[in-house]
């Protein structure tokens, strides 16, 4: 790892750290320490989503136009000041404008720290820096909560007022890090697609959209965030309180066991699934979180006591854990390889924007979940076997070395590269025909660009 790369995952680790120290205590904050109820709690994360909706469409071409660095620096800045701004604001209208900022400024960070880790990689090594990544910024945030749940106190309203100070200190000094790193010099690749001057702006988006894998990526994208994230803290955890009688503590250990199990088998998955195919990778974590859903299931039957409820609604966290560890450092270089030259900061933008759009729509599973849990489990049961569906159906639209990267490397071995390998068709991927070990690596090198 580079040295630009170990500053990169630094900045992250500690900017993850920060937001753990406000994320589980948002809504008491404004619901009760500010005593602006339900509503006013709701419209704040409403705004939070709202706030990340209107920056990301624009992200992405000013991340390849501009670079990844100061979009990065200006995020963190704009984020810093949402977050003191919430710290300090006591009426609904500047806690709404405050989120609506914290959230923009967050959410613009997530594609340009992800451009800069595909700049600062290389095909061989792209899919543990992800997982890197990912492990650092769980690890983070379970440490910012559990510290930040030791000081906050919902008697001393400066006690939360400390807590957004701290999240703020820590963008800036994300800021501040990023500054540092010195970003490598971007090669031109031969046999790359080139970037066309005209497609920007909308002609950008609308060259995305006609690149059909892009396009199969994000819908399954969608789905995943929406089964997953969208239902950790809103419908499932409805499911957990209404129809399996979990209490607020248990789900607490509940999402301690999710936190806990990415950690653990973070580098353990990646030794199994770096050298397997992405889509099937893909496709048997929407099996295990098949069984995640029927053991939730088993959870609200009521048939057991409330010990065994408690350990499989525990469980099902934890086995979402582990789905998101195969998918960390699967999805994100899917994305980066599937980007044409010039174009990674809007494919990244664009998929943050299917995240933020399924995170924001996961509480419509709120009512199901606590009104219907039966029916709520059964569809998302069929939702994760879609998931499987649509991954094996993604990977018939992608080349062997997106799907496998690791193939890259084999064929290199086997010997000369024979230059006129590679081809770019109409999606603008590369195909590489067999024995050209040539194409194989302006594959891999030409989405660093």
């Amino acid at each position: 790892m580079g040295a630009a790369m170990r500053r990169i995952q630094a900045g992250n680790a500690l900017t993850a750290f920060g937001i753990g120290f406000t994320v589980p205590f948002l809504y008491i904050y404004v619901a009760q320490v500010r005593d602006l109820g339900s509503m006013a709690a709701t419209s704040a994360f409403v705004a939070f989503a709202l706030g990340a909706l209107v920056a990301l469409p624009l992200t992405g071409r000013v991340i390849d136009r501009r670079g990844p660095v100061p979009v990065v620096i200006g995020a963190a800045f704009v984020a810093s000041a949402g977050a003191l701004a919430l710290g300090l604001s006591t009426g609904v209208v500047p806690i709404l404008l405050s989120a609506l900022a914290l959230g923009a400024g967050q959410a613009v960070m997530q594609p340009a720290l992800a451009t800069m880790i595909v700049w600062c990689s290389t095909p061989s090594t792209r899919t543990r820096a992800f997982a890197l990544q990912f492990f650092m910024q769980n690890l983070g945030l379970g440490i910012g909560g559990l510290i930040g749940g030791q000081i906050v106190d919902e008697s001393r309203p400066g006690s939360f007022t400390l807590l957004f100070g701290i999240e703020a200190v820590m963008f800036l000094v994300l800021a501040g890090v990023i500054a540092t790193v010195r970003m490598p010099q971007v090669p031109v690749i031969k046999d790359a697609v080139p970037t066309d001057p005209a497609q920007g702006g909308g002609g950008a988006w609308k060259r995305l959209m006609g690149h059909k894998a892009m396009v199969q990526l994000c819908v399954l994208g969608f789905v995943l965030f929406f089964a997953c994230y969208g239902q950790f803290e809103s419908g499932l955890a409805a499911f957990g309180t209404e129809a399996a009688g979990i209490s607020p503590s248990t789900l607490g250990f509940a999402l301690a066991a999710n936190t806990g199990a990415i950690v653990v088998a973070q580098f353990v998955v990646l030794r199994l699934v770096e050298k397997r195919r992405r889509s099937r990778v893909i496709a048997l974590v929407g099996l295990i979180w098949t069984v995640a859903w029927v053991i939730a299931g088993f959870s609200g039957l009521g048939h057991g006591s409330a010990v065994m409820a408690a350990g499989a609604f525990i469980t099902t966290y934890a086995l979402f854990g582990i789905g998101e560890a195969m998918l960390s450092p699967t999805l994100a270089p899917l994305v980066a390889d599937l980007a044409p030259e010039g174009s990674v900061g809007q494919y990244n933008s664009a998929f943050a924007l299917v995240k933020q759009m399924a995170l924001a729509l996961g509480p419509l599973g709120v009512p199901l979940g606590a009104g219907v849990p039966m029916l709520y489990i059964g569809i998302f049961v069929l939702v994760s076997l879609g998931i499987a569906w649509l991954a094996l159906r993604l990977g018939k639209q992608l080349s062997p070395v997106q799907d496998n990267p690791s193939l890259a490397s084999r064929i290199v071995a086997q010997g000369p590269a024979v230059g006129a390998g590679a081809r770019a068709d109409a999606d603008g991927d590369v195909d590489v025909a067999a024995g050209s070990g040539a194409g194989v690596v302006a594959v891999g090198e030409r989405v660093g660009a």
